[in-house]
């Protein structure tokens, strides 16, 4: 396990959460973001996401950085899933350790955000009656990563 890592089985977040605990941590905050069936009306099958792995891991990397930078005592543990996803699996996980909660809900909230900002990770959404590679899940027309 690395602190930053792409990977292609199912993700356990509880070693991400050890991975970030430490003696002067009051607060561990643990986000899990699964795949749902229903977006906006529509069934979703399966996901499928794709990488570039090697700037992947360094963009997340990049993230814990910014956020051990901007708020002091965190510690920082990020895990995105590639290949095939059914519904429930966990496509990514964020581990934030700091002294006090609120900046752990903070740090962790950010981490997702930028993951959509920056990472290149890209999703396929199958669906009963097709498909589409999402660019970004921000839907912003031009640029980003899902």
């Amino acid at each position: 396990m690395k602190a930053f890592e792409i990977v292609t089985t199912a993700i356990e977040p509880q070693l991400y959460a050890d991975y970030v605990l430490r003696p002067e941590a009051g607060a561990v905050t643990l986000f899990t973001g699964h795949v749902r069936e229903w977006t906006k009306g529509v069934r979703t099958l399966h996901l499928s996401y794709e990488a570039y792995i090697p700037m992947a891991e360094k963009k997340l990397a990049q993230i814990g950085q910014e956020i051990e930078q901007r708020w002091e005592g965190t510690n920082v543990a990020i895990a995105h899933r590639i290949g095939e996803l059914q519904i429930s699996d966990i496509a990514v996980v964020i581990a934030v350790s700091s002294p006090h909660r609120k900046t752990a809900y903070e740090a962790n909230e950010y981490a997702i955000e930028r993951i959509k900002e920056i990472v290149p990770i890209w999703k396929k959404e199958i669906w009963e009656d097709g498909e589409e590679w999402i660019g970004n899940q921000k839907k912003k027309p031009e640029g980003g990563f899902a």
